[in-house]
């Protein structure tokens, strides 16, 4: 079967003079020919890996000019919130000896392997290099265009925030909101429990760092002691699809709301003359 390349993300340039940047790692749905060959699960399994319609909660920021960087690959095909050496040798031939961290042993490397509701993801291996061509034509154009809006609002603002958009599955006791910002490496904590008063405002019930404290997105780029702060922000996919967790709910507009929210709270926070010290 002839091997089409996997789509380069979308990239929103910032339309608005505000230094924010929304990320969206994990909704990609471009399921190409050869993905699907291989899927041991079909589709329905592949697609229990993305964060339903994330890619559409984001449209009022969108509508009013802040910038995004969207993956169309799906997280099943590339996972751009993880690391390159982050693979699992169960799906990649020639790769490390044993699992990388404990996501990779989870099934949750670069390639993921498995997922809970459908086991193994795979009917085969792929090899190095095609783990190289995937990352070359999803991963990397992804963390390059990031990098790339990042350095443009920096330099016009002095300061920046990316928040890197998710959602997680619903969990007894946990709260509707969990912002990582990697207890503090990947953004200053100020920015952090801004944005956390920000959500508690708007009438979510948020935490800190539990039990997600960020992924490679934020990693990767977040350096704020050079004022680029990157936060990952988690949204209880219940509380904005419908029962089927594919389609949108009641809740929809009002996730919507929360990000754009989120998205110019945080650039008014960078503008305050004490931000800087805060630093």
């Amino acid at each position: 079967m002839e091997r089409s390349p996997l789509s380069p993300p979308i990239v929103h340039a910032p339309r608005a003079d505000v230094p924010v940047l929304l990320s969206v790692p994990h909704s990609g749905r471009e399921y190409p020919r050869w993905l699907l060959a291989n899927a041991a699960g079909g589709r329905a399994a592949m697609e229990s890996l993305e964060d339903p319609l994330v890619d559409r909660l984001v449209w009022r920021a969108l509508s009013r000019g802040i910038g995004a960087v969207i993956a169309r690959a799906p997280r099943a095909a590339i996972d751009c919130n993880r690391c390159a050496d982050e693979t699992d040798p169960a799906v990649i031939m020639g790769g490390a000896v044993a699992p990388v961290g404990v996501r990779a042993r989870g099934g949750l490397g670069i390639v993921p392997s498995r997922c809970a509701p459908h086991g193994r993801l795979w009917r085969w291996p792929i090899d190095q290099a095609e783990l190289e061509r995937r990352i070359a034509e999803a991963h990397e154009p992804y963390h390059r265009s990031v990098a790339d809006q990042l350095d443009g609002l920096a330099e016009a603002h002095g300061g920046v925030a990316l928040i890197d958009c998710h959602s997680m599955p619903r969990r007894k006791g946990q709260a509707d909101i969990v912002i990582g910002d990697r207890h503090g490496g990947s953004a200053a904590p100020w920015l952090a429990q801004q944005a956390a008063r920000i959500a508690r405002a708007e009438g979510w019930s948020v935490a800190l760092n539990d039990p997600y404290a960020g992924g490679y997105v934020v990693e990767r780029h977040g350096r704020p002691d050079r004022g680029v702060h990157a936060l990952q922000v988690e949204i209880d996919r219940s509380c904005y699809l419908a029962p089927d967790l594919r389609s949108p709910g009641l809740g929809f507009d009002r996730a919507a709301r929360l990000i754009e929210r989120l998205a110019f709270g945080l650039a008014e926070a960078l503008a305050a003359p004490d931000a800087i010290a805060a630093e």
